[in-house]
Order: C-alpha cells, then structure tokens, then sequence
C-alpha cells in the first residue's frame, strides 16, 4: 500500500501537455495583442508535429491570434503582400542550392500560373521551381522587401538555414528584431523546432529577445555538460539583430509602442 501511495504520488508530480518543457505565461488581460503568423514551408517532408501546437499554445496566451499555414498554401503573393500585416512572424522553411545560387523554398507549388506572373524573375533566376517547390535567393527577398514594407512588423524568426544572410534584408524592410539561424540546419528530429518553441516561451514569459535568445543558445542554460574532455557541447545556432531589448509578453516595445 506504501508503494502503490507513492507511485501515485511521483506520476502526479509530472507535468504533463504542451507546457511540460516550460512554463505557462500568464494570460495576457488584453482582449488580443494582434497577429502572429506561423509558416511552415516544408511541413509536407519536415512535419512540425506537436511543436505547432507549443508555438501556438504560448503566443494565444499572451493574446495573439495566430494564423498557422503549410506548405503550398505559403505563396510568393502572401509572402509580398500579407507578411507585412502580422506583429509576430515565424516562417520555419531551408535552403536548396541550384547552380551556385542559394534559394530559400517559399512553399508554394511549381505551377504555370507563377512563372508567368514573374516571368523577369524566373528567366533571371531570383525565382526557381526546379524541385517542384518556389524558391527565392536573396536578391529577390533584398528587391522586394523595400524599406518600411514590413514596419508592422515587430518580431520575425527565420528557422532555416543561412538565416544570417537574409536577416538583415527584412530589418531593412522595417521588422523591428530579427532572429535567425547560423549556417546549415536540419528540420528533422525537432532540435531545431524546440529552440525555437523556448524563444518563443521565454518572450511570452516576459524575456526581452536579447534575453530569450541568449537563454535558449546558451550552453549552461541547455544543461549540456561534456562527457568527457573529448566532447564539446552543441552550440545553437541561433542569434538575432535589431531591437534586443522588445518583449511580447506584455505587447509593449522598449519605446512603449504596442507590438500588435
């Protein structure tokens, strides 16, 4: 009977659901913060799986309407025109490389219909659908993101690989922080999704993106301790720039705008 009491005991004791890694964020007192925005361009082959459900779950409570899109419902269109109407945008796609040029999949489907609506971009090859899916290098992202077309933005994360490249292009185009990814990464196996669901937690628990960044990368922070002398710990490659000191928690910026 001692045993059986204390078994239940240690099974209730586990936390269990979406905020089992981390803690809950208290519920934002205002009706809504704005809107956040979750793109994953590669969900088909790199499913987010329950990580969607953790992105969504902390942004909600904290206010935000949250609008979630895979796939080939992620256009060229949308991403020119509608990206700008968000305050939160998480846009979770990779990098494929066609003839020495870097392309970063859109998401969207090849399809006659855009080939000819960017005839100029595809025969110049800032625009590539040769693996079935629209790519678009960064002379394309720095050609069409002119300055202030995505001032509305206030945080823009880049879960890919060489986010570091582009990252400036959007912080030129108005978005108040930018976090991105260093060098290669790989969708799969979630490494890369679970950083991305702690800097989001730690910036609706009330970190500022300095700090929710800093939190997340650290190695100390990661509990990762080398085995031995031979072993290094894994450096996350996650860093940002622009505006360290904004927060989503309260929806309020360093200059006391709301992030909405």
């Amino acid at each position: 009977m001692v045993f059986t009491a204390v078994l239940i005991i240690l099974i209730l004791a586990v936390p269990i659901g979406v905020a089992a890694s981390y803690p809950t964020p208290p519920r934002s007192s205002e009706a809504t913060q704005g809107k956040a925005l979750l793109l994953s361009s590669l969900n088909a082959t790199s499913p987010m799986g329950y990580y969607e459900k953790d992105l969504v779950f902390y942004l909600e409570q904290v206010g935000y309407n949250v609008t979630y899109m895979t796939d080939g419902a992620v256009t060229v269109d949308f991403l020119l025109h509608d990206l700008g109407n968000y305050s939160v945008v998480i846009w979770r796609t990779n990098t494929f490389t066609w003839a020495h040029t870097v392309y970063w999949y859109i998401g969207e489907r090849s399809n006659d219909g855009i080939e000819s609506e960017y005839p100029a971009e595809f025969a110049a090859g800032n625009l590539n659908d040769r693996p079935g899916i629209v790519g678009a290098d960064a002379a394309f992202l720095a050609a069409q993101f002119q300055p202030n077309t995505l001032a509305g933005v206030k945080v823009l994360l880049l879960e890919s690989s060489d986010g570091n490249s582009i990252a400036p292009y959007f912080l030129t185009a108005g978005v108040e922080s930018v976090i991105f990814c260093n060098g290669d990464i790989i969708l799969g196996f979630g490494l890369i999704d679970d950083l991305t669901v702690s800097i989001i937690c730690h910036l609706t628990q009330g970190m500022d993106v300095y700090n929710a960044v800093f939190n997340t990368v650290s190695p100390y922070n990661q509990y990762q301790q080398p085995e031995d002398n031979i072993d290094t710990g894994y450096p996350p490659p996650y860093w940002f720039i622009g505006n360290s000191t904004l927060v989503l928690a309260s929806g309020i910026s360093s200059s006391g705008a709301i992030a909405q």
